[in-house]
C-alpha cells in the first residue's frame, strides 16, 4: 500500500512538473511568436506589397550614384492614396544599414501589423508644408520604431517614393499621452499657429516592453528632395574596398526563405512527412523495445507522466525515439506559431490588448 501511495505521489509531482514546464515553454514560444514571427510575416507582406507595386529597388542595375539635392519646392508623390496603398519606403540609417520599412496610407492595425509604417491620412504628404505624420509599432511586427529612442539631432529620415527622395533630419522628441493629438496638427510645435515649415512626425508606443501608457513622438524638419532617377541620397551610400559607391541597404530586395514563404505550413507538412517516414521505418525494423522491456519485466513500470509516455511510445532504439520526439515537439511549436497563437491573440482579451493583433 505504501509503495502504491509513493508511486501515486511521484506521478502527481511529475505531472505537475510537466504541466509547469509546458506552460513555461508555451509562454516563451508566445514571446518568440510576438517578437520574431510577427516580424517575419510583416516582412513578407511588405515584400509582396513592393512587388505588386513594381517598386524601384535602389542600385538594382548594379550601379549607384549619389542623387544631388534639387532646388525649389518638392513635388508631391501623388494627390491621394487609398487606405493600405503603398506610398513608399522609409530608411533611417541610425537604425542600421539594413533597416527599411514600407510606408502605406492609414494607421489602423491592418496597416501597422502588416506593412511597417502608416501615414496619418489627415496630415500632409512627403515634402508638403505642414506635418507629415507617421505611426509604427515599437514592439512586435518587426518593431519598425523599436529604436526610436536612439535618434540624435541630425540623423536622417529618408522617404523613397516611385520617383522622388524626401530627406528629413531628426530634431527632437516628446513623450505625450495617447489622448494628445496636437502632435498631428499642421504645426505640431505650435498648434495654434499656421504651418510654415515642412516637418515629419513619427509616433509610437511608450514604454517599449510594457503596456503602453504614453506615446513617444519624434520630430524632424525637411532638408532636401532628389530624383530617384538621379541615384541615391548620400546618407544611404558608402564606398567599398575598391572605392565604388554602394547602396548601404544590401538586404533590400533580398530576403530569406522564411520571409519569402510568410507561413510555416509547408515546413509543418514536410516535418510531418519526415516523422511518419521515420516512425513507420522504425516500427517495421525495431518495433517498440522500450514497451517490450516493461512488458517482459526487464524494466520497472514507470510512473504516469506525459513526456516519458510519449518517449516510450515511439518505436526503435533510444536515439531514434529522441529524434521522433524532437520532431513532434518542433511540429507542435510550429503549429502554435501558425494557428494557436494567432487565434489566442485574436480571441483572448488579455493577449489581444498586449499584442495588438488583428485578423487578415
Amino acid at each position: 500500500m505504501a509503495t502504491t501511495n509513493s508511486k501515486r505521489r511521484v506521478s502527481i509531482l511529475l505531472i505537475a512538473a510537466g504541466l509547469l514546464l509546458t506552460f513555461a515553454t508555451v509562454c516563451g514560444l508566445y514571446v518568440g511568436w510576438m517578437e520574431w514571427w510577427t516580424g517575419v510575416q510583416s516582412s513578407h507582406s511588405q515584400l509582396e506589397k513592393r512587388q505588386d507595386a513594381h517598386f524601384t529597388e535602389p542600385g538594382a542595375d548594379g550601379s549607384v550614384k549619389i542623387a544631388q539635392p534639387q532646388q525649389g519646392d518638392p513635388p508631391l508623390p501623388a494627390e491621394h492614396y487609398e487606405n493600405g496603398e503603398l506610398i513608399g519606403v522609409v530608411y533611417v540609417p541610425a537604425f542600421g544599414d539594413s533597416w527599411h520599412r514600407n510606408l502605406v496610407e492609414g494607421t489602423s492595425l491592418a496597416e501597422l501589423n502588416k506593412q511597417g509604417l502608416g501615414h496619418y491620412s489627415t496630415t500632409q504628404l512627403p515634402g508638403q508644408i505642414g506635418n507629415f505624420a507617421l505611426a509604427g509599432h515599437r514592439n512586435g511586427y518587426g518593431q519598425p520604431l523599436g529604436d526610436i529612442d536612439v535618434l540624435k539631432p541630425g540623423d536622417q529620415i529618408i522617404i523613397q517614393t516611385q520617383k522622388y527622395w524626401y530627406v528629413y533630419e531628426y530634431t527632437s522628441h516628446r513623450i505625450i499621452l495617447p489622448t494628445d493629438s496636437s502632435v498631428l496638427e499642421p504645426n505640431p510645435m505650435d498648434p495654434s499657429a499656421p504651418p510654415t515649415a515642412r516637418m515629419i512626425t513619427m509616433t509610437t508606443c511608450e514604454p517599449k516592453y510594457q503596456t503602453p501608457t504614453h506615446r513617444w513622438v519624434a520630430f524632424g524638419t525637411f532638408k532636401y528632395w532628389a530624383k530617384v532617377s538621379d541615384g541615391v541620397p548620400e546618407a544611404l551610400t558608402h564606398k567599398n574596398s575598391s572605392g565604388d559607391i554602394e547602396f548601404i541597404n544590401k538586404d533590400f530586395g533580398h530576403t530569406n526563405k522564411l520571409v519569402e514563404l510568410g507561413t510555416l505550413r509547408p515546413l509543418i507538412l514536410m516535418g510531418l512527412a519526415i516523422y511518419l517516414l521515420i516512425f513507420v521505418a522504425a516500427a517495421i525494423a525495431f518495433r517498440w523495445p522500450a514497451l517490450r522491456r516493461i512488458h517482459n519485466g526487464q524494466a520497472p513500470k514507470p510512473p504516469v507522466e506525459f513526456y516519458s509516455w510519449l518517449w516510450r511510445h515511439q518505436p526503435g532504439p533510444a536515439v531514434m525515439r529522441w529524434v521522433l520526439v524532437l520532431i513532434l515537439l518542433a511540429l507542435a511549436s510550429a503549429s502554435m506559431f501558425e494557428w494557436v497563437f494567432p487565434w489566442a491573440a485574436a480571441n483572448i482579451p488579455f493577449l489581444s490588448n498586449m499584442s495588438n493583433f488583428t485578423v487578415g
